[in-house]
């Protein structure tokens, strides 16, 4: 059951996430959460690195849907700046957002990644769904009201995958895992 939270990777920031990664490991697509991973929670549009990160993929041929929790409206801002599908409402961890974000790009899940902020919403949907996962520092250290109580409990989770698993670590890409102090 444990498993079922273990992220693939562990990077500090979606930012540091480049398509040369991407490619080394066969992923042809990224979906992506909104709040603390793709821009902070409390910040209603793109903000410049957000929209650099974008570009990068786009240029590399690589897409990018947003898979959200959030309303409709919240994700359309910011997908519509950074001219980027979304899936809204995706109610994560369902397979939902993941099956239909996968029909839509026509990409398998095994060459999807899912980047997200949240082991019980973002990496367990992820998990459940057969898509590979990239685990991310949330961009704040604050909380919508609605995320606080899962923060709680990963933490618990978090503490029990590092017993199960001392080289679970914070990388700084997909290739160099780093130590932290």
């Amino acid at each position: 059951m444990l498993e079922y939270f273990k992220p693939t990777w562990m990077v500090k920031s979606i930012y540091s996430i480049t398509p040369e990664q991407l490619r080394k490991n066969n992923i042809h697509a990224v979906l992506t959460d909104l709040d603390n991973t793709l821009i902070a929670w409390d910040h209603p549009e793109a903000t410049e690195e957000s929209v650099r990160w974008i570009e990068m993929m786009k240029e590399a041929d690589i897409p990018v849907v947003i898979i959200s929790n959030n309303n409709g409206n919240r994700i359309e801002k910011v997908a519509e700046i950074l001219e980027l599908d979304f899936v809204p409402m995706s109610l994560k961890p369902s397979r939902r957002a993941f099956r239909k974000a996968e029909k839509k790009l026509g990409i398998p899940a095994e060459n999807l990644v899912m980047v997200g902020d949240q082991i019980m919403t973002d990496i367990l949907g992820s998990n459940r769904h057969g898509v590979r996962s990239i685990l991310v520092k949330p961009i704040l250290d604050s909380d919508a009201w609605n995320t606080k109580f899962n923060r709680f409990i990963e933490l618990k989770i978090m503490n029990k995958l590092i017993k199960s698993d001392p080289n679970m670590e914070w990388g700084d890409s997909l290739d160099e895992p780093i130590r932290e102090p």
